[in-house]
């Protein structure tokens, strides 16, 4: 990633080597690898309909556009400042070639039912969910302050109300992914039974003889394969520098399952 000429309330950020641009505030929730290795997880020839669950100001769905060119994204965000970000993006010169097929819909995926449908996101209208919840990296964020841990751990239900609507949303045997932290994976498990099947997790680990830090997981509506534990992603062979798998997933030349 690198960065252009911007204001302080905000940055304007190159990823991709400069196939799309991230406009972004400056503080708090920032876009980074996490939101690339989700993108990695859909197919490079994907030609659908694909829904970004909590888009922020857009890396993982722009990413997806960027890699996959039959795409058409739908930028899916609760918040309307994050969401004006994510317009913002769009705009920006260096995503022209992409804004066509790119939308941003202020709604909350919690959302059931009638309301749900009344907020724009309709049953079966898309064949690909993607999805990075915020509140799982700030519910991990190391701080001294107790009463401010606990304001950010996860609500109950939270993956469940959100893969419900992943349900309702997609198509017959269409595709979920989504990345979060290693603990989190039985509410997850829990929320995908009798909904999304064939999982495969791709842990995430730091170094080699480091425990892993994120779980990716993609797994298809409707179907009934086992789950898979996929090798794993190793971000850093030695140093600071990316390992040639993960370099490549970062700039949009490989997809996380070799597809």
């Amino acid at each position: 990633m690198t960065s252009e000429r911007e204001p302080a309330d905000h940055t304007i950020d190159a990823f991709h080597r400069g196939n799309f641009w991230l406009v972004q505030p400056r503080g708090g929730h920032r876009s980074g690898m996490d939101a690339l290795m989700l993108a990695a997880c859909v197919p490079s020839d994907f030609s659908g309909v694909l829904c970004d669950f909590g888009a922020g100001a857009g890396a993982a769905g722009l990413a997806v556009a960027a890699r996959c060119p039959a795409s058409t994204i739908n930028l899916i965000e609760q918040s309307p400042e994050m969401a004006d970000f994510a317009q913002k993006s769009l705009a920006h010169e260096g995503n022209a070639h992409l804004r066509e097929r790119i939308s941003v819909l202020v709604a909350d995926v919690a959302l059931t039912g009638k309301a749900r449908v009344k907020a724009g996101l309709a049953d079966k209208s898309c064949d690909f969910v993607i999805m990075n919840p915020p509140f799982n990296e700030a519910r991990d964020r190391a701080t001294p302050d107790a009463l401010r841990k606990q304001a950010h751990v996860m609500e109950d239900g939270l993956f469940e109300s959100w893969l419900r609507s992943a349900a309702a949303m997609v198509r017959p045997r269409g595709g979920l992914a989504l990345i979060a932290r290693p603990q989190s994976l039985a509410p997850i498990l829990a929320a995908l039974e009798g909904r999304f099947g064939s999982a495969e997790i791709v842990p995430v680990h730091p170094r080699a003889d480091k425990p892993a830090i994120r779980i990716v997981l993609r797994a298809r509506l409707g179907a009934r394969g086992a789950l898979s534990l996929m090798p794993p992603l190793i971000l850093h062979d030695d140093g600071n520098a990316l390992s040639p798998h993960a370099d490549a997933i970062s700039n949009g030349r490989a997809s996380l399952f070799g597809d």
